[in-house]
C-alpha cells in the first residue's frame, strides 16, 4: 500500500496536483492524506495580545479548514470513484514544512504530490515559496505538478544526472516503480563540460545500468551546455512526460534550483517533476 500526502491550500494548482496523483496511482492501492495547514494572519502582528480574540480566530480558521477538506474529499469521490483509494484528512495549525516533517516522522507518507505554486502564485515564478521549502527539506520523494498540467501517461522519463551520486535502492526505486507500472523508458541525461567521465562517474553510471536492467532505458550525453538548456533541448527532440532528479547537496541540482536567482534561470517547467532526496532518514 502506498501512502501519499496531498498538501492543499484549496487553490486550482493544488487541485490539479491532486488530480494528477489520483490518475498516476489509479492502479495502486493507496491511502491519500489531504493536508491543509493554516496560520491566522493575526500571528504576524506581535502587538496584538487579545487572547480571547486569538482563540476565536483560530477556532474559526480551523473550522473553515476542516469544512473545506470535507468538501474536497466529496469532490474527489464524485469525480474519481476508485475502490482501492482511501482518504484521510489533516487540518493543522502549523507551517507546511514543520507539519510535513512531523508527519514523515510518524510514517504518514511515502511520497508527496503537490502543486508548484499556491493560491497567490505568480506566472513568472518557477516554484512558490512553500514548494521550494518542501523540495529542500522533505525526506521522501516529491512530485511537483505545474499549473494547468493535464495528466499524461508517463511513457518517457527524463533523468538528468552528473553521476556524482553513489546510487542506492531507495533513491532509484521510485523511478523504477513508475517505469514498471507504465512500461516507461528512462532517458538518463549526463550534462558535462569535461571530455571524459571520472572513474567515480563511470562506476556510478554502471550502477544505474545495473538497476535499470529490467527497464527500458537509454543513456544520453550532452557537452558544453548548462542543465536547463540541455533539458529544454532534449524535450524538443523527445516529448517527456516526467522529469526526475535526485536532490544531492553540492550537485548541479542544488545549483540549478536553490540559488537566489531561481526565478531568472530561464527554465520553464511544463511537466511534473519528481524530486528524490539523496538520503532517507
Amino acid at each position: 500500500m502506498t501512502k501519499i500526502l496531498l498538501p492543499t491550500d484549496f487553490s486550482d494548482n493544488s487541485w490539479n496536483a491532486i488530480k494528477y496523483a489520483l490518475q498516476l496511482y489509479k492502479n495502486d492501492t493507496c491511502v491519500f492524506t489531504l493536508l491543509n495547514t493554516y496560520t491566522p494572519l493575526i500571528y504576524q502582528y506581535q502587538d496584538i495580545n487579545d487572547s480571547v480574540f486569538e482563540m476565536e480566530l483560530i477556532e474559526t480558521t480551523a473550522k473553515a479548514s476542516k469544512d473545506k477538506l470535507e468538501t474536497l474529499v466529496e469532490k474527489i469521490e464524485q469525480e474519481f470513484n476508485n475502490p482501492i483509494h482511501t482518504f484521510a484528512q489533516i487540518s493543522s495549525f502549523n507551517t507546511l514544512t514543520d507539519e510535513i516533517k512531523s508527519l514523515y516522522k510518524a510514517n504518514v507518507m511515502d511520497l508527496i504530490v503537490m502543486g508548484t505554486k499556491g493560491a497567490t502564485g505568480l506566472q513568472e515564478v518557477l516554484f512558490g515559496s512553500n514548494t521550494i521549502h518542501v523540495l529542500k527539506h522533505a525526506k521522501c520523494p516529491i512530485i511537483a505538478v505545474p499549473s494547468g498540467f493535464e495528466f499524461e501517461t508517463p511513457r518517457e522519463l527524463l533523468f538528468p544526472s552528473d553521476y556524482q551520486i553513489d546510487f542506492q535502492d531507495k533513491q532509484l526505486q521510485p523511478i523504477i516503480d513508475i517505469a514498471t507500472s507504465y512500461q516507461s523508458r528512462i532517458n538518463i541525461l549526463n550534462v558535462r563540460y569535461q571530455e571524459e567521465l571520472t572513474e567515480v562517474q563511470k562506476k556510478n553510471r554502471d550502477t544505474l545500468e545495473h538497476y535499470f536492467t529490467k527497464t527500458a532505458h537509454l543513456f544520453h550525453e550532452v557537452h558544453n551546455q548548462n542543465v536547463p538548456e540541455a533539458i529544454t533541448t532534449f524535450q524538443l527532440k523527445t516529448p517527456i512526460n516526467l522529469l526526475v532528479m535526485i536532490n544531492n547537496k553540492h550537485s548541479f541540482f542544488e545549483n540549478l534550483f536553490f540559488k537566489s536567482n531561481i526565478n531568472q534561470i530561464g527554465f520553464h517547467l511544463t511537466i511534473p517533476f519528481l524530486v528524490i532526496p539523496s538520503t532517507f532518514k
